[in-house]
Parts: C-alpha cells; structure tokens; sequence
C-alpha cells in the first residue's frame, strides 16, 4: 500500500497536513488507493516521508468527507462509492453551486466580472480548438472565481469537500463527446450573463441546471424525461427531471 502514495517534493509550500490531505484524497480519487483497502497510519507516513501527526490530520479530514471510515476490528479503509451514491452527491453540488452563484450575482466586483469574462473568452479559444485540458483548467477557475467571490468561507470549504467526488464521477464518466463543448460553452456565457445582470434568480438557476447536465452528459446522472425547455435557463430539462427522487439510474 505504501508504493501507491508518492513522496512530497521539497518544493512543495503548503502545511504538511494539507499535502497530506491532497496527496492522499488524489490517490483515492485516482484509485491508487482503492476502495476497500485498509490505510495504516504508520505506513502511510512512511510513504510520503513525514511524522504520523500530519497524517492523522489528514484522515479525519478525508473521514469528514466520507472518503474513508473507520470500522470496528478493521480500522481505517477507504470507503466504497456506488454510482448511486455519486448522482446524490452531485445534486447537493449542484444546489450549492447554484446558491455560490446567486450570491455571486449580488456580492462580485467589477475586477471578478472581468475575471470571469477572460475566462470565458479563453473557453471559446479551447473549445474551438477542442482543448480539453485546457477546457478543465478554465472552467475550474471560473467556478474557484465565482465561489471565491461569494466571501462565505462555509460554502467554498463545503464545494471543496465535494470536489474529490465530483473526480470520481468523472473517472467514471462515459465521458463528453466533443459535441458537449460548445453546449458547456453556452452555459458559461449564460452564467455570466446573468451575474452581469445582478440576476440573483438566473444565475442559481443557470449554474444548477448547467452543472446537473454536466453530471448527465457523464453518466452520472440518468437523462431525465422530455420536459419543457426554458428559453432563460439552458438545460433546464435536466433541472427539472431530477425533481423525482426516484428515477432510475444508469448503473447501481
């Protein structure tokens, strides 16, 4: 188990238990570290070239966020994670990121607008280009722009804490066609549209309905039913689908 765990470099600045923590939730995430898998605090120090105390840190905190517990007689194993429990998660994002997004609308200066608006014009240069590295790197910062912009520190750390499922389901993903592109490109524009607008309503309604389309173009999510379309609110008919807790799933 060691082997998975790669040592810090020395020019890493972050505190030894944040590294830790990262080092450790990109394994699970990555599957290095693999579902079921016993963690031994000792070993795992050893592996990244550290005392146990920044590891111990480290795995409350991946305990808080669900990705390992600790069982009787077994100790501390990295938790399973079905599909089923992955489309949950990602509606709770969704309806967090949709409330970032309409404080963001009321609380954003002009600076983090403009912000926003490079961003989204580097979009259109990596969608044309069909750059999907690049693609993930922008709309990470569009998000990290926007939550950052709310100044509630609660719902950043919160969305954070979610982040390392949001990977999973995307390891997992049946992945977006190039076609999706310029879909996931028309979101943001809308977004930020509405954040211009000071349009608390639209903008939580747009950031929900566009990251839940985000979680169905993966197979995340199941695509919902043909509901009506509105013309304010880009993929909306996935917003609406997922208001019946019991749809069915892709896979368990």
């Amino acid at each position: 188990m060691s082997s998975a765990v790669e040592p810090f470099a020395e020019t890493e600045t972050l505190s030894l238990g944040e590294r830790a923590y990262r080092r450790l939730r990109d394994s699970i995430v990555q599957g290095t570290l693999s579902a079921g898998s016993r963690i031994s605090e000792r070993s795992l120090a050893s592996a990244l070239g550290i005392s146990a105390q920044p590891v111990r840190e480290a795995l409350r905190r991946l305990e808080q966020d669900g990705l390992v517990v600790t069982l009787p007689r077994r100790g501390t194993i990295v938790a399973e994670f079905g599909l089923e429990r992955l489309a949950e998660l990602g509606r709770i994002r969704a309806a967090l990121e949709g409330v970032a997004a309409a404080l963001a609308a009321e609380r954003m200066t002009g600076e983090d607008l403009a912000s926003l608006g490079e961003v989204v014009r580097g979009m259109r240069a990596a969608t044309a280009a069909a750059d999907t590295e690049a693609l993930a790197e922008l709309n990470e910062r569009f998000h990290a722009i926007l939550q950052g912009a709310t100044g509630n520190m609660f719902l950043v750390r919160s969305l954070e804490a979610l982040r390392a499922y949001d990977d999973l389901g995307r390891l997992r993903a049946i992945g977006s066609a190039p076609k999706d592109m310029p879909k996931a490109l028309r979101e943001h524009v809308s977004i930020l549209a509405a954040l211009r607008a000071r349009d608390p309503v639209l903008s939580e309604a747009r950031m929900r309905a566009h990251v839940l389309r985000s979680l169905t173009t993966n197979g995340v999510l199941s695509a919902p039913g043909n509901a009506p379309h509105d013309p304010r609110c880009p993929g909306r008919r996935a917003l609406r689908g997922l208001r019946h807790p019991g749809h069915a799933l892709r896979r368990g």
